[in-house]
């Protein structure tokens, strides 16, 4: 933003844009205008290969759901070894993995209905927007507690902004569709886990877009190696694999992975 203002032509522009994402801010805040919700599980876990098997917390031997994930298989010359989110996981059966879906988006339509009606297509934008970051700010917020209270891995830890944006701190928390798990129908089984349209009332569409759409959801890896990664282009024998495990036909899978597949 500072080198933006000193711009000889942009810096007016983006003057003005800040100032009205600060006005419109207090006044969602001073005026209740959005209601932010999210919910979180953290469920005991195991990996199998490119699987992770979550299980009933209470019940340890019932097992809940599988999630299955995709391994980079860029061939890579410096000895790096080719990732898959499921590697983060231990297979001893000993091992957790955390769940979330926040929303920033609850009374958003009121106003987005209001501002259109009075053809004020630039406000109407303009609280999408801050919605949207108010949800990645919830998710991040969300994190910091699950790390430093919730799960407690990380309790120990400072926890400032500057930490924050360099993501310097243990754990990931990517989403379905995040190039590390490119594929969106995961998000089917983290709802059913987390019972999300009861608890919170975010739902799914048929192509598992989230609604309200300022909503984010993902998993919690809390390993000190975890990181996040490029699944990138995909053989037709992985998809293939991928589809067995999933219990779906390839062309599903294919369809679901398409902008990965390299063939």
């Amino acid at each position: 933003y500072p080198a933006i203002l000193d711009h000889p032509e942009k810096g007016a522009e983006a003057k003005k844009l800040y100032d009205d994402a600060n006005q419109m801010l207090d006044t969602i805040i001073l005026e209740n205008w959005i209601e932010a919700k999210a919910v979180i599980g953290l469920f005991p876990a195991k990996s199998e290969k490119e699987d992770v098997v979550i299980y009933d917390p209470i019940v340890s031997s019932q097992q809940l759901a599988t999630f299955h994930f995709l391994r980079n298989q860029k061939q890579k010359s410096d000895g790096t070894p080719n990732t898959c989110l499921a590697d983060f996981i231990s297979p001893n059966n000993d091992d957790t993995l955390g769940m979330f879906v926040v929303s920033a988006g609850f009374g958003i339509e009121k106003w987005i209905q209001q501002f259109e009606a009075a053809h004020d297509h630039y406000n109407s934008i303009m609280i999408k927007l801050l919605a949207d970051r108010l949800a990645e700010a919830l998710a991040e917020m969300i994190h910091a507690k699950v790390r430093k209270e919730y799960w407690a891995y990380e309790s120990d830890a400072e926890i400032d902004f500057d930490s924050l944006i360099k993501e310097d701190f243990q754990g990931i928390r990517p989403a379905p569709g995040y190039p590390a798990c490119p594929e969106h129908a995961e998000k089917e089984i983290l709802f059913k886990m987390l019972d999300v349209e009861n608890n919170i009332g975010v739902t799914l569409t048929e192509n598992y877009s989230m609604y309200p759409a300022a909503s984010v959801c993902g998993f919690y890896f809390s390993h000190p190696q975890s990181h996040y990664f490029n699944v990138g282009k995909i053989s037709k024998e992985q998809v293939s694999d991928y589809a067995q495990r999933k219990g779906v036909s390839i062309e599903t899978a294919e369809k679901w992975l398409a902008s990965n597949l390299n063939y």
